[in-house]
């Protein structure tokens, strides 16, 4: 579903991704660890066209990205680690704005039928202001979904809330993983490595240093515990 192939990202003299290949099949779901500013964010705005890549091409579903950018955003999910809500707006109005920039006409029952997946029944017509954070991420995902893109790319989805909303969080995604969904998970957390995950890939300043599954990174590293295995993927 997802080839990346040789991407390299440069801003000036910094160098954000260094000749990135990883190929994600169709419904799997690839975590993406590494410290901060090891260029996880970066690979995903690539992915979702939103920047360039300074050498190195990606296909998406057989689409390139050089040439086929309004074709790949058709069937690409984009979920930010910022809430991308108009707070002062309705449940409602967030999700018949979202569905304006879609080149699909989405009725009321689908966006609520939406909703009410990621466990925002009730909450049609309440402001995103008064949401709590659970809900805001809940509504986040929702409304990269409106399109019904065949790929979701997140960027800790999960990240600063209560326990329960991440829990259902995750359980949503597994739910669509198992529908087909291509996913693409920025985390920082190991237990959603280990729950959501079918392989994981680890970025150090901008390198793809690994990529595999759980037991194939204690074969590497010589480690059983996984709290043992990834600090050693991430500091050796």
């Amino acid at each position: 579903m997802i080839e990346i192939n040789n991407v390299s990202k440069t801003y000036g003299k910094k160098r954000s991704l260094a000749n990135v290949t990883l190929t994600v099949e169709s419904g799997e779901v690839i975590g993406l660890l590494g410290p901060n500013g090891a260029g996880k964010s970066t690979l995903l705005s690539i992915l979702s066209t939103i920047t360039a890549p300074s050498s190195g091409n990606v296909t998406i579903g057989g689409l390139s990205l050089k040439k086929n950018q309004k074709a790949i955003r058709e069937v690409i999910g984009y979920v930010p680690q910022d809430i991308a809500l108009w707070e002062e707006l309705t449940v409602k109005e967030n999700m018949k704005m979202w569905s304006k920039m879609t080149s699909r006409s989405v009725s009321n029952e689908q966006l609520q039928s939406l909703c009410s997946a990621v466990q925002l029944e009730g909450r049609w017509k309440e402001k995103v202001k008064n949401l709590s954070g659970g809900m805001k991420r809940k509504l986040n995902i929702a409304v990269s979904l409106i399109h019904e893109p065949s790929v979701l790319l997140m960027d800790e989805p999960t990240v600063g809330i209560d326990l329960q909303s991440k829990l259902e969080i995750i359980r949503y995604i597994k739910q669509l993983a198992a529908k087909g969904k291509t996913i693409i998970y920025i985390t920082h957390d190991l237990n959603e490595i280990l729950d959501v995950c079918h392989r994981f890939a680890v970025l150090k300043e901008g390198k793809l240093e690994f990529v595999g599954t759980m037991d194939q990174a204690k074969e590497k590293t010589g480690e059983e515990a996984e709290e043992n295995v990834v600090y050693k993927l991430l500091h050796d």
